[in-house]
């Protein structure tokens, strides 16, 4: 239960900078970024439409990467990941005795961070702020929650797509005793949120929303530290479960920052 309030507590600090921004805008309907004078306002039918021209341009980004574009960070991702795949027969094994042994404190995130009270979390953040900005008539909150949703919908197409393909099994499914080293195209779990393991879906959308948060209120300093860190444990929370290995949540977490920051808030 102290966990549950400290997790809630630090949604609604979320929201509160978003009233305070809001404070500070020079016209209720007035949506503007530190840095930027102007901004084109977006409903929620025109995301939709924008999430059609964002997968288009995620589906194509491997050609432009191959034409030398983002190059560095992208042998950057892939490195990590490739290295994070090495090892996880190493420290997966380990991640999983201390899931045998939790600590009450462990046990309780675990609880609380489930699967699904950790989907009703990152959704909780943008409904409330778009239903804070109809009622402050505040478009920069409408905005941003939109701009979060859009996030969420791309990081979740690009996650399944990637799930179905790999097929691989999660810790859980190997088993105390069992082969970490072949986990690829092996699992037998059947999931609306995609069939393998790889990437952390929970953890895309998580860093997804929070990208979008930690750029348009980047003014209120500590606004990054504490999307960023929620992110983080939801994460985190997915590996003491032994729902995914370390190369997943990794993987999913670059791949929410990348679609909010390169795509969404392009």
């Amino acid at each position: 239960m102290k966990f549950r309030r400290i997790v809630t507590s630090l949604a609604a600090l979320l929201i509160l900078a978003g009233h305070g921004r809001a404070q500070s805008l020079p016209s209720a309907d007035a949506d503007i970024r530190p840095g930027v004078t102007s901004y084109s306002l977006i409903s929620p039918t025109l995301m939709l439409q924008r999430i059609a021209t964002d997968q288009k341009r995620i589906c194509t980004f491997p050609v432009e990467a191959a034409k030398g574009k983002h190059w560095k960070p992208v042998v950057g991702v892939i490195g990590v990941t490739a290295g994070l795949v090495a090892l996880d027969p190493i420290d997966t094994p380990l991640f999983q005795r201390a899931s045998f042994q939790q600590t009450p404190v462990v046990h309780g995130i675990n609880h609380v961070l489930s699967g699904t009270n950790t989907g009703l979390l990152i959704a909780a953040v943008p409904i409330s702020f778009y239903l804070a900005g109809l009622a402050r008539k505040d478009s920069y909150a409408r905005q941003t929650a939109l701009l979060a949703g859009e996030a969420v919908v791309n990081a979740e197409i690009v996650t399944i797509a990637i799930k179905d393909i790999d097929l691989r099994m999660r810790p859980s499914e190997v088993g105390p005793n069992g082969n970490f080293s072949n986990t690829w195209f092996r699992t037998e779990n059947r999931s609306i949120g995609g069939f393998g393991g790889f990437p952390s879906g929970h953890t895309a959308t998580a860093f997804s929303v929070a990208t979008v948060y930690a750029e348009r209120y980047r003014n209120h300093r500590w606004v990054p530290w504490v999307a960023y860190g929620l992110a983080s444990t939801i994460g985190l929370s997915r590996l003491t479960a032994q729902a995914h290995f370390p190369s997943d949540l990794f993987f999913g977490a670059a791949l929410g920052y990348s679609v909010s920051h390169f795509v969404v808030l392009r």
